[in-house]
């Protein structure tokens, strides 16, 4: 993987944040008991952190998918991404969904998925990222054809929308994995 090496980032605390950027730290603080290095990257620019936070706890409330499958769609946009920090933290925030481990293995690796609808969804948030969404029919009739809604068509783009904040961040500034996700550190391979 190419590194940035011209650019540093510190880490903000919820001490040493902008004031706009404290809220957000605080919030995940208290839901996460610590704050991830993410978050406190993001800190640098309280737009990026405040519209990241707020967005991710809208698509919360008002997903259209379960817990299980936006964890596959994050891993699947992160890993055509190739951020190693989002592998790593949604390898991690699955495993605490019960997702598994085969399922979790085959995101990580680029592999088929053994379960045909969550591939399904692995494939069209990969399309979708791939093509910058500009998918194609095939792609849609093949998601849809699995059991999804149009409604999750536009989900994904939510997702994948959310993944380029924290992919490209995570690139640029090189994020540290925090020791809560080091046991699910990764590296794409290259074949």
């Amino acid at each position: 993987m190419t590194t940035i090496e011209s650019l540093s980032y510190d880490v903000k605390t919820i001490e040493n944040a902008p004031e706009n950027s404290k809220p957000a730290l605080q919030a995940a603080k208290n839901a996460y008991g610590f704050v991830p290095n993410l978050l406190g990257t993001m800190a640098n620019h309280p737009a990026l952190l405040k519209n990241y936070w707020e967005g991710s706890a809208n698509l919360d409330a008002n997903s259209t998918f379960t817990a299980k499958e936006q964890q596959v769609a994050y891993l699947a946009a992160s890993y055509e991404n190739n951020c190693h920090y989002c592998m790593a933290a949604h390898t991690s925030i699955g495993q605490m969904h019960k997702i598994d481990q085969d399922i979790l293995d085959a995101l990580r690796t680029g592999t088929e998925i053994p379960n045909a609808k969550l591939e399904a969804l692995s494939q069209y948030v990969k399309a979708t990222t791939i093509s910058r969404g500009r998918v194609s029919q095939d792609d849609i009739d093949a998601f849809l054809a699995a059991g999804y809604a149009q409604e999750n068509v536009l989900e994904v783009i939510t997702i994948v929308s959310l993944k380029v904040m924290t992919n490209y961040i995570n690139f640029v500034a090189q994020t540290k994995v925090d020791s809560a996700f080091e046991p699910n550190a990764w590296e794409k391979l290259m074949v």
